[in-house]
């Protein structure tokens, strides 16, 4: 038979089959995109939007008015969401793209699987029509997902390119006096007529140097893992006051040199977390309070201890009573490369990239937790975290067991 509402039909026989048809699209997936099936759509939410998105081309064919997908925000918006999933699932703009061919893929031969069980046979120009009106709405969608996938990845480089560009001016700066400090001291030590003496503080000096380059390499080492998209955190239960201990145990030698009390208070939480960044914050925030220690003041120390909470967090608190932080300078103390006293180095015998808060902050965020900090010049400083008592990550694996 021969039909004048041909493209109706389709239409009705897409909305009436559009879950059946996003169930084809997904499984085609499976094959495509570099994740496990259940992070294709890792949400209900989004997981609603690809009939949804069927729906929409159903409405088209109905209705093929000149732009009315290209202004269906609402529509726009969910196709934008996946593009925006698809980049942080790390797929690349090829699969975006085969993703949508796909998705042509399925509805063509859906067309095609209809006219033969209705036996319906309208013109050929009718045909043609309503399968260049379908995939001209699947590209408007593609188009919207690809520009929020190329828009974030655009924004990745260049945030990459920066961070590049001023790691290696400020490690250039770092490595400049250490490795200066080296090449003089080996100049020295080649010298014969150089005295006992003067070579015992040159061989201090060189050990000194060397010292600082391991330090600063393993500080370099570090930022560079907090941004490695291929990190993969060891989750795991664990009491928060034992990786605080461990986090102590590693420094103590560097709080006797420097007069400094680290205490470990008992009831800390116990967490489901990732613990190897877990110790790292310790670390870097023990180390801090170390360093900026007040050596005016007859006992110092630093300690970790628990606050209560109400939610499903948890807060544990790091507070010294050292130097403090400027006034000026406690907004932007977890930037990169910003420390507090650099003018002071000399007097405190301090000196760093600067690197210490921002990993922190860069750990913290990765276990989908907060910082906060509060400090008085002369009085000490307090850093709060607040950490999630079970990852979602941790509640993530235990919903799929």
């Amino acid at each position: 038979m021969i039909l004048t509402d041909f493209g109706d039909v389709i239409s009705e026989r897409i909305r009436a089959e559009h879950r059946a048809l996003a169930t084809r699209w997904f499984e085609r997936l499976l094959d495509l995109l570099p994740v496990d099936a259940r992070e294709i759509f890792p949400t209900d939410s989004l997981l609603d939007h690809v009939p949804a998105l069927i729906l929409e081309i159903s409405a088209y064919l109905r209705h093929p008015e000149e732009g009315a997908i290209a202004a269906n925000t609402a529509i726009l918006d969910k196709a934008r969401e996946l593009g925006s999933l698809r980049h942080a699932q790390r797929a690349s703009l090829h699969q975006v793209l085969r993703e949508y061919q796909v998705l042509s893929g399925v509805l063509v031969t859906f067309v095609v699987e209809e006219m033969k069980r209705l036996e319906m046979m309208p013109p050929p120009a009718e045909t043609a029509l309503l399968v260049s009106r379908l995939h001209q709405a699947v590209d408007v969608l593609s188009q919207a997902t690809v520009e929020a996938f190329v828009t974030l990845y655009t924004q990745t480089i260049d945030d990459q390119r920066e961070r590049l560009e001023q790691f290696t001016r400020m490690a250039a700066h770092e490595w400049r006096q250490p490795l200066g400090a080296l090449q003089f001291g080996v100049s020295l030590l080649g010298q014969a007529h150089l005295n006992p003496e003067r070579t015992r503080r040159t061989v201090e000096i060189v050990e000194r140097n060397v010292q600082h380059l391991i330090d600063l390499t393993h500080k370099l080492e570090t930022v560079a893992r907090m941004h490695n998209e291929g990190d993969n955190p060891v989750i795991q239960e664990v009491s928060s006051g034992t990786v605080a201990a461990e986090a102590a145990r590693q420094l103590r030698e560097m709080a006797d040199a420097r007069g400094v009390e680290i205490r470990v208070l008992d009831a800390l939480p116990t967490l489901t977390i990732d613990v190897g960044r877990l110790e790292l914050t310790f670390v870097n925030l023990l180390s801090n309070a170390i360093k900026y220690s007040d050596e005016a003041k007859p006992v110092r120390w630093v300690e970790i201890s628990g606050l209560e909470s109400a939610d499903g967090s948890c807060q544990i608190a790091v507070r010294d009573n050292g130097l403090g932080i400027p006034p000026d300078s406690v907004a932007k103390i977890f930037e990169r490369f910003t420390r507090a006293h650099t003018q002071r180095d000399g007097i405190v015998h301090v000196g760093g990239l600067g690197l210490g808060l921002s990993i922190v902050e860069d750990c913290v965020g990765a276990m989908h937790g907060r910082i906060e900090v509060e400090s008085a010049e002369g009085i000490g400083t307090t850093f709060v975290l607040t950490l999630p008592r079970t990852s979602p990550e941790a509640m993530k694996s235990s919903e799929r067991r």
